[in-house]
């Protein structure tokens, strides 16, 4: 089942006075925009417009997939509880409005969230846009976006995928000159992206797929920091298994905000050692969710090098390790375990997860090795390219699997929850 976040506000300039509204459709898992709508109301009150508001962005959540899943986030308190069932709604204005919202979807799959005005800045922009274009006489449309600078490192998706959805908005080339080095990361996302075209909704894309029903989606994070992660120690299911730092243990806690925010996780599976167990342990107590664990989903084991840094193992091992750098059935000294075991034990746990969480949004908590070789296998790319990730401490990746065994990746190594 997919899942939409709808962002809406309202807007009246002497409540009563000229009023608009603003609402902003994304995919739950990435963030993206989907849809906007905007509309100049004439005359009304602040709370028609938010309803008003409300119900565009219902409709545009709608029109993207009439089976999604949807969390409503809405700076107007009165609005979120009256449509939660908290408040009676008294005023004869609004009760034609919650009822016709109610009626979009069915009961249970719309929730609502109150949220401070200042995240709620894209709906307030677009509420803002459409009174000043009702001031002008002119209909509100969308704006052609803009291209955006990469604001992080070579390779950021989702600077590169702006650009490319403002070029496929002009209806031109991507030049090298704006995506930069995020062109190639930006892809595969610029084939499913598709611009705002109305004032209601966009295309969802190729990757949408909707006669293929809802996809099981696997959000994928990386534990906290241990002390052996800033040393860049190997650190796999065969060694010491440490617990969290206390940097590990607050990168959980952002973590955990930012998918509470998203609202959108269902269920919560770890790998068996203890910073997977940690991580998720924080997250899903954030959610009110319980911990499942998974052995699949354990670290590959690393054998000898266990604990060494990367040039300690090349020193003692240079032959092992060079070996296991060009072979996927290499083993690290000692009897650890190749990488093309990890991938047949992945593959399997994959396969299990996808077939018992089809059509849900599922969390699972692990570590570099299994999170790279399912974005791997779900690019179809080969062994060496688990050389040429970086997955951060407590980033976010996800990847949607459909009904015809095809997948796609939707996030990569995202650290913004991270950043004050």
């Amino acid at each position: 089942m997919r899942e939409f976040v709808v962002e809406a506000d309202g807007g009246s300039r002497g409540n009563p006075g000229p009023a608009g509204y603003g609402a902003a459709v994304s995919d739950a898992a990435t963030g993206e925009t989907l849809a906007e709508a905007a509309q100049f109301i004439g005359v009304a009150t602040n709370n028609v417009a938010e309803y008003r508001g409300l119900l565009a962005g219902l409709r545009a959540a709608h029109a993207l997939d009439p089976e999604a899943r949807v969390a409503v986030r809405m700076d107007s308190k009165l609005v979120v509880e009256q449509m939660s069932g908290r408040w009676k709604i008294k005023h004869p204005d609004l009760k034609p409005l919650a009822t016709e919202a109610r009626g979009i979807f069915p009961p249970g799959r719309v929730t609502y969230e109150w949220i401070p005005r200042e995240r709620n800045k894209h709906a307030d922009r677009l509420a803002n846009e459409a009174m000043d274009a009702g001031a002008k006489g002119e209909a509100w449309t969308p704006r052609v976006p803009s291209v955006a600078e990469p604001d992080g490192p070579p390779g950021d998706a989702r600077a590169g995928a702006a650009a490319a959805r403002a070029a496929l908005a002009q209806g031109r080339a991507v030049p090298a000159s704006e995506s930069v080095e995020s062109a190639d990361a930006a892809q595969g996302d610029a084939r499913a992206a598709r611009t705002v075209a109305s004032a209601t909704t966009s295309s969802p894309g190729w990757s949408a797929a909707p006669d293929l029903g809802a996809p099981a989606t696997f959000v994928l994070l990386r534990h906290g920091e241990t002390p052996l992660t800033p040393q860049k120690r190997f650190s796999g299911s065969g060694g010491s298994d440490p617990a969290l730092s206390e940097v590990g243990r607050e990168q959980a806690r952002l973590a955990a905000g930012a998918l509470a925010r998203r609202g959108t996780v269902q269920a919560v599976v770890a790998s068996p050692l203890a910073r997977t167990r940690e991580t998720a342990g924080i997250v899903a107590a954030r959610l009110g969710l319980d911990v499942r664990v998974d052995d699949g989903l354990r670290e590959t084991d690393f054998g000898a090098w266990e604990g060494l840094t990367f040039g300690e193992a090349r020193e003692r091992y240079p032959d092992d390790l060079n070996a296991w750098l060009g072979d996927p059935e290499a083993r690290p000294t000692g009897g650890g375990e190749s990488f093309a075991e990890t991938a047949e034990r992945i593959e399997e746990t994959r396969a299990r997860l996808v077939a018992e969480y089809a059509g849900r949004t599922v969390l699972l908590v692990t570590h570099v090795t299994p999170i790279k070789t399912l974005l791997r296998l779900a690019l179809g790319a080969p062994p060496e390219s688990l050389f040429r990730m970086e997955l951060s401490a407590a980033s976010l990746s996800a990847v949607a699997y459909y009904a015809d065994g095809n997948a796609s990746v939707r996030l990569f190594n995202d650290t913004s929850h991270l950043r004050p």
